[in-house]
């Protein structure tokens, strides 16, 4: 039956760790990535970058490859368009530090596999706050390299970690 969900690798994160890497794409298949109540040590960004096999280890593509576009939405202000060529990640999602804020989303991901095309992602998020706000987002990016990636791999900006949260990757069949 067609559209159907394998799942392919999960971590759920219960003490902090500084970032998550999801393997296992080794076909051509969409994948569907799915993150829950994510909370960070502090406040910062929720990153995402393409994961190649180097000497059989999943290495995280760090280069000024990714191309990005996003529109997130907020309940107590306007708008915001988050946009950027050649950065070194796919920004998904603001996350924050303590129990009542948590980061929520789905990215779908596309030519992985295929190392004659271009990596993507699209998806969307929704947000909590510690002040009670709610955000939402939808985007996605580009790698601008074309080569086979076997994974993902997600952090937070600076020194922020994740301390609590699931993450979890889908084959979509």
């Amino acid at each position: 039956m067609a559209g159907q969900l394998i799942q392919v690798a999960t971590e759920t994160v219960t003490s902090a760790v500084a970032n998550v890497t999801l393997t296992g794409i080794d076909s051509d298949d969409v994948y569907m990535f799915t993150f829950n109540n994510i909370v960070a040590s502090g406040d910062s960004g929720f990153y995402l970058r393409f994961t190649k096999d180097v000497s059989g280890t999943p290495t995280p593509q760090s280069t000024l490859n990714y191309d990005r576009a996003s529109k997130r939405f907020f309940s107590n202000q306007s708008f915001t368009n988050i946009y950027s060529t050649n950065a070194d990640n796919l920004d998904l999602a603001i996350v924050q530090t303590g129990t009542s804020s948590s980061a929520n989303g789905i990215y779908y991901l596309y030519n992985l596999n295929n190392s004659s095309e271009y990596s993507f992602a699209t998806g969307e998020t929704s947000n909590w706050d510690t002040r009670g706000y709610m955000s939402s987002g939808q985007g996605g990016g580009v790698y601008t390299v074309a080569e086979t990636h076997n994974g993902i791999h997600l952090y937070n900006f600076s020194t922020e970690t994740f301390t609590s949260g699931t993450f979890t990757l889908y084959k979509v069949v």
